[in-house]
């Protein structure tokens, strides 16, 4: 599993490009399409950058537009979670947003590789909720039985503070200035 997922966000990351070139080998980029009429060729370019890169490619809720362009997996919503199984074929990575310890179980019960909870630490995410915080995670972390990635303000100064939770190697960040 990759250390590190950088979710796209069109409104707070506007130049995709540049942020993944910023990324660590080894890392991912969840594409999320948010409807964007050029969504396959940003696609493209992204699955080009990715190997340059040594960085995976996820798309956000589009298994077609994953196949298509030859993408690394996929990475579904909450409500999707139950497509997982289907999905996980040739080495895919299937992710699945989890927003509860149940939903991570069943993520995870489902066939996810990893469940993506959220959120963490105060976000700017018209979607977060509520901030769980570094010790909930830790104990939803426990309780999930697999691979939990953290989202939801996730930077360079709060990943430190998954550390004395025992979370470390699992985040993900939802924009990178660029």
């Amino acid at each position: 599993m990759p250390p590190l997922l950088f979710f796209t966000d069109p409104q707070r990351t506007p130049d995709i490009e540049a942020a993944a070139r910023r990324l660590p080998p080894g890392a991912a980029i969840v594409y999320r399409t948010f409807g964007d009429p050029g969504a396959e060729i940003q696609a493209r370019r992204l699955v080009e950058l990715a190997r340059r890169r040594k960085l995976r490619l996820l798309i956000g809720a589009d298994a077609a537009l994953a196949a298509k362009v030859g993408a690394d997996g996929v990475h579904l919503p909450e409500r999707l979670a139950a497509q997982a199984p289907r999905l996980r074929h040739s080495g895919w990575v299937v992710t699945t947003a989890a927003h509860s310890p149940r939903a991570a179980r069943r993520a995870l019960a489902f066939g996810a590789d990893a469940a993506v909870v959220s959120a963490v630490f105060p976000s700017r995410s018209p979607s977060a909720g509520p901030p769980m915080g570094p010790l909930r995670l830790a104990a939803l972390a426990r309780m999930a039985g697999g691979p939990i990635y953290a989202l939801g303000g996730v930077n360079d100064e709060t990943a430190r503070r998954l550390l004395p939770a025992g979370l470390v190697g699992l985040a993900a960040v939802e924009a990178l200035r660029t």
